[in-house]
């Protein structure tokens, strides 16, 4: 062990003891004593023990610590205070502009314990809430997070979509006879992937060639048919080659799962050979399954059955529920963000803002309320026949109450319920919480009913059967929570929340005009579960959506 990695153990205990608030001198001390350790020119390994407390700068008490480095590989004190500090809150320390100090705030005052939970605060301005993150600081914070993000080994479809749309542009203009597609994970629009993969006409030796420009580029051919391109600081690219005469075949088997294929060769179809995909559909007697579905053999003997379903599209988007203003964590006014409704032919707007015990994100007092009331009933008469719903997304409370009296919940045109705070719990804590505010009567919508955050936080355990049951029981719809990092409910529970007769609601949770656009990544998510248009909330018209609203409020004091 070389004297910088044992001052890299002194300079994170430092930082730690910072992070946590611990006696001050000594953490400094710390941060001395590696500081003085990177200055030695002789390596402590082969410098004997007696003599290292007289070393410059490091005195008695180092010298123990140091001994205990080089006999064990490790400092007790430092792996004491790691086994307090959430991983997440450590990894901060990576990211460019956060000292121990804000790193503190973060974690204590946010309550925010992983660099995807943070840039997710940075998207909805909540650091802006607190002493010491100004505008600039929260930018530059989201920008050096991205930028450590590009690193990590999964990507979300919406990191990736630019680039892959990049990519097929330059293959078209440079190749424009070679056919070339996506295909993979991404084809499938799987909401995360570790690649990006292509099959092309192309031969790969001319793309090895054309592509290399000689910046950091690795190159890797597999067989015949396969080359592997790695750039710094992007994703790894995979091509599939394939002969025009069999370029179905390929795009075929690379864009389904492994349990896909191998429901289709269990079903005797035998191995598929054909320039056009669409053309190995038609060769089994079935209609084409989308690739978003290829997920399931089950999908298989649906298609066989003429029972693939007429998927949602992000122009079935009627309206936009669930949004934030700047009365609370959002970026615009209300006025701001009806007007960029209207300007994208959206027929209604639901304003949720934060309830009370979201302080973090300005949670609306019972005053505000009434008075963001006033303002929206205001805008409804200027903008007519547009309209804003009065909504709210209510935290849900540790004890599964709601953040309201029931006569103020009663005030909103529909309540948003969502879990925000004390999110590590067991199943039981968690299916407490969610139940009692699935039967609560101003509940409308379950919001991201897991409160996950892809790529950076697991969501709290929970029984999605109980859930849905509950839900239908209740006509409570649950979100499918469109922001790239949610995606919750999970594709996977559409099918059984349709089959239950819940409604589904694809939602923004957009916290400023631009952000309406994340409805279309929520739409691609809930395309691979199957979600047709009917069951979805946000595909109403404002006459439909009035109707459903005025139904439900109807059956639920009946």
């Amino acid at each position: 062990m070389d004297n910088y990695a044992i001052a890299d153990q002194f300079s994170l205990l430092a930082k730690l003891m910072d992070i946590h608030g611990e006696n001050g001198f000594r953490a400094k001390s710390y941060a001395s004593a590696a500081y003085n350790i990177e200055q030695l020119t002789a390596p402590l390994i082969s410098t004997e023990r007696s003599l290292m407390a007289d070393m410059k700068g490091i005195g008695e008490s180092t010298a123990k610590k140091i001994a205990e480095i080089l006999d064990t590989g490790h400092m007790k004190a430092l792996e004491d205070i790691i086994s307090k500090t959430p991983s997440g809150v450590i990894a901060m320390l990576e990211v460019k502009g956060l000292g121990p100090k804000k790193i503190s705030t973060i974690w204590k005052e946010m309550g925010i314990e992983s660099i995807g939970e943070l840039l997710y605060a940075c998207q909805e301005n909540r650091l802006l809430l607190y002493k010491g993150f100004g505008a600039k600081t929260q930018q530059n914070v989201k920008e050096a997070i991205e930028f450590l993000l590009r690193h990590q080994d999964r990507f979300l479809y919406a990191e990736l979509e630019s680039l892959v749309q990049e990519l097929a542009a330059r293959l078209q203009a440079v190749w424009p006879a070679h056919r070339s597609e996506p295909t993979g994970a991404f084809r499938r629009q799987c909401p995360e992937m570790d690649r990006i993969e292509f099959v092309s006409t192309i031969p790969l030796a001319e793309l090895e060639i054309r592509l290399n420009t000689g910046e950091g580029e690795h190159f890797r051919q597999i067989g015949q048919d396969q080359l592997e391109w790695k750039r710094d600081q992007q994703p790894l690219v995979v091509f599939y080659h394939a002969p025009g005469s069999s370029f179905g075949t390929c795009l075929f088997k690379t864009s389904a799962s492994a349990e896909f294929l191998e429901g289709w060769k269990s079903a005797g179809f035998g191995e598929p050979d054909s320039e056009d995909e669409s053309e190995i559909f038609h060769q089994a007697g079935m209609i084409t399954i989308p690739a978003c579905l290829r997920e399931t053999a089950g999908v298989i003997v649906q298609a066989g059955q003429g029972k693939i379903p007429t998927l949602i599209v992000p122009e079935d988007i009627r309206g936009i529920i669930h949004t934030h203003s700047n009365w609370s964590d959002g970026s615009h006014t209300l006025d701001e963000m009806a007007a960029g409704c209207i300007a994208k032919g959206y027929e209604y707007l639901v304003i949720s803002d934060h309830s009370r015990a979201a302080q973090y994100a300005g949670g609306l007092s019972i005053e505000r309320i009434r008075e963001q009331h006033a303002a929206i009933d205001a805008l409804n008469k200027k903008l007519a026949p547009f309209r804003i719903f009065k909504s709210i997304e209510c935290d849900i409370l540790g004890d599964g109450s709601l953040d309201y009296p029931d006569e103020v919940l009663e005030s909103f045109d529909l309540v948003i319920a969502s879990v925000h705070s004390n999110l590590k719990m067991s199943e039981e804590k968690a299916m407490t919480r969610l139940m009692r505010a699935i039967e609560h009567p101003s509940t409308t919508i379950l919001g991201h009913p897991t409160g996950r955050l892809l790529l950076s936080r697991p969501g709290y355990p929970v029984d999605h059967l109980q859930i849905i049951e509950a839900c239908a029981k209740h006509g409570v719809a649950i979100e499918i929570n469109a922001h790239p990092r949610r995606l919750d409910l999970d594709w996977t529970w559409i099918p059984m929340a349709m089959e239950k007769g819940v409604m589904l609601s694809v939602d923004p949770d957009a916290h400023a005009v631009d952000a309406f656009g994340d409805v279309r990544y929520g739409v691609l998510a809930a395309q691979k579960g199957g979600l047709t248009a009917d069951f979805n909330l946000s595909s109403l018209t404002l006459d439909g959506f009035t109707d459903w609203l005025d139904n439900r409020k109807s059956s639920r004091k009946s």
